[in-house]
């Protein structure tokens, strides 16, 4: 639940403002007696089939990040810190990153980076 929260709690305030903006659209005098259950239901339903959608995507994509890197392998990090200089940070068992349960951390490096933000490295290197 905590990782749910720390991955999607963004998305569930948009969600309970839209939510809100149906509940007030759907109140008005203009709008059949039912648009309220029928709007609230319909939104609610559609706000969590893709809140739900999302975290699946992303705990995948943490999943294989994370096995990628236990392999060796390199992967590549978003980097929100500093966007002038590099806006991806190559990471690797090799440049001394290590995984501490969905953050990669490096004693080198000020900050931590978290399993969501990262990809595979396929060698490319983005400009």
């Amino acid at each position: 639940m905590e990782l749910f929260l720390e991955l999607e709690i963004v998305y569930i305030v948009i969600g309970i403002f839209i939510l809100s903006v149906t509940a007030f659209v759907t109140t008005r005098d203009f709008m059949p007696k039912v648009a309220f259950k029928r709007g609230m239901l319909g939104v609610g339903v559609f706000l969590i089939g893709m809140i739900s959608f999302h975290f699946y995507m992303t705990t995948t994509r943490m999943a294989g990040v994370k096995e990628i890197f236990n392999n060796g392998e390199t992967i590549i990090c978003e980097n929100k810190m500093r966007r002038t200089i590099s806006r991806s940070v190559l990471l690797s068992k090799e440049l001394g990153w290590r995984l501490e349960g969905d953050k990669f951390k490096n004693d080198d490096y000020e900050r931590d980076f978290h399993s969501s933000r990262c990809i595979e490295f396929d060698g490319i290197v983005p400009k």
